[in-house]
């Protein structure tokens, strides 16, 4: 079993140690954010025509199009804690055109509609510009691209097939690149090859985008709701009810946009698993350091390794650097006390060295942790409920941040009983299958990463269990 680059070339133990010291455990986009305005929580009872629960991405935007449908429509928004507070606050803010985490997913699972799907991702991504700049939301929106680096020589191939796929689908601007030719856009010993995708992919400031997709809805006449955590979900004649602790929303219909946390429709219990990731944030970089790594071009980054690793530049020349882990906690909880785990803000910082030996000496000013909605499909799944009354979308799977827009017109389509291009994709129309409950899913979790591991230590080899479960669409990955 061979070693991987991160094994073979390790930092000083006194570099990792004086890079963590001081930094705290805190999210930097959130930390970022000028002062939020307080929102209410539900009192006594709410009427509404649509109510929305949860206030990250999938529900704001579901809000925000539904006013755009009808300016009348009456439209709350009823969030547990506060808005963009979780995954929508806690991510790498790259924004993927892909709705199926990555063509080969999509091609593996829906190839008769991989290309309506491309091309319907593409069409997302840029709407969402468009939505972000039409309502005057600063989210640092820049569409440079992204950078996939081999740092194996058998990756080497992976990005030889993947060039010559896309230009034999005529797909514009994207390149491969040699070593020589990506380590002058980013300058790093560790990578041997990429290809540069020019037009799928763009970074936000995940907080940014959150509160100002707030305020734009706001401003459009929706009332959002905080600190309102829904308990139960009942029908109530032709009526949905939704209970809190401190009142009741009652709403014609109802889009259910709680992303991880546990489902309010007993269908969808075993739908996704929580798996957490971790991140790191460093101080901003000075000229000269910046100079010694280039990346003028200020792509997204991100490695071929089955635990691979994703980072990019902040608006101020922070480098974020996260991914690799992906712990699986016993009985799918989702806890704070998770997103404390030493041992992974090591490892990344071990790593970031490895990968940027030149910045040794640079320190992290904030680490942090979240959980994935991660679904069996590698991607959101869509669904109704109470006789169409109430529709869902979950799963993302880390991939979400320009899908969930995707998924709010999807989610609104289905309860207005559309028949769309949308609502059409075998995609939204079927079901993935389930997790196991435990033990199952912990013990299948723990051997899918232990196999995948032994992957990336044996030249990409996937062995006995992920081959059956890649024949059985059950995809992992880190």
């Amino acid at each position: 079993m061979g070693t991987t680059v991160y094994e073979r070339q390790r930092p000083a133990a006194s570099v990792i140690a004086h890079a963590l010291d001081g930094s705290r455990r805190s999210v930097f986009w959130l930390d970022d954010l000028p002062p939020q305005p307080s929102r209410p929580a539900v009192r006594g009872t709410v009427t509404a025509d649509l109510a929305i629960v949860g206030g990250g991405y999938t529900g704001l935007w579901t809000a925000l199009h539904a006013k755009r449908r009808d300016p009348d429509a009456r439209v709350v928004v009823v969030e547990a804690k506060t808005v963009g507070w979780a995954a929508s606050g806690r991510n790498g803010g790259f924004c993927e055109a892909s709705l199926t985490h990555g063509r080969d997913n999509g091609l593996s699972r829906w190839p008769d509609e991989i290309d309506q799907l491309d091309r319907m991702g593409l069409e997302n991504l840029d709407a969402m510009g468009r939505d972000i700049a039409d309502h005057g939301i600063d989210a640092d929106w820049e569409r440079v691209g992204a950078l996939g680096v081999a740092t194996e020589p058998h990756q080497l191939d992976w990005l030889d097939d993947w060039a010559t796929d896309a230009a034999a689908r005529g797909e514009r601007g994207v390149t491969r690149l040699d070593q020589a030719a990506v380590q002058a856009a980013v300058a790093s010993p560790t990578f041997l090859g990429a290809v540069f995708e020019e037009h799928t992919n763009a970074l936000v400031h995940p907080g940014k985008l959150a509160a100002g997709l707030a305020r734009a809805a706001e401003e459009a006449g929706v009332q959002i709701f905080e600190g309102t955590a829904v308990r139960t979900l009942s029908d109530d004649g032709d009526r949905v009810v939704l209970e809190t602790a401190g009142g009741r929303v009652s709403a014609a219909r109802v889009a259910l946009a709680t992303n991880v946390f546990p489902a309010l429709l007993t269908r969808n219990r075993l739908m996704t698993v929580p798996v957490y990731d971790y991140v790191l944030m460093t101080e901003p970089l000075t000229d000269e350091q910046l100079a010694s790594i280039g990346w003028s071009g200020r792509q997204g980054l991100s490695d071929l390794a089955n635990q691979f690793h994703y980072f990019r530049l902040s608006r101020d020349n922070r480098i974020l650097f996260g991914g690799y882990d992906a712990i699986y906690h016993y009985g799918a909880r989702v806890r704070s006390s998770y997103e404390n785990r030493p041992e992974s803000f090591e490892k990344l910082a071990n790593h970031f060295f490895t990968t940027f030996p030149q910045l040794a000496g640079l320190r992290f000013t904030h680490r942090w942790a979240g959980a994935i909605d991660t679904s069996t499909q590698f991607c959101a799944f869509f669904g109704t409920a109470r006789a169409g009354r109430v529709a869902y979308a979950a799963g993302f799977t880390g991939l979400g941040v320009a899908a969930t827009r995707f998924a709010g017109d999807v989610m609104l389509d289905l309860l207005a009983g559309d028949a769309t291009d949308r609502t059409d994709l075998e995609m939204v129309r079927k079901r993935p299958l389930p997790f196991p409950p435990e033990p199952a899913a912990a013990l299948g979790v723990a051997a899918t990463r232990w196999s995948l591991d032994r992957a990336d230590h044996n030249g990409g080899k996937r062995n006995v269990l992920l081959k059956t479960l890649d024949a059985l669409g059950l995809g992992f990955d880190s």
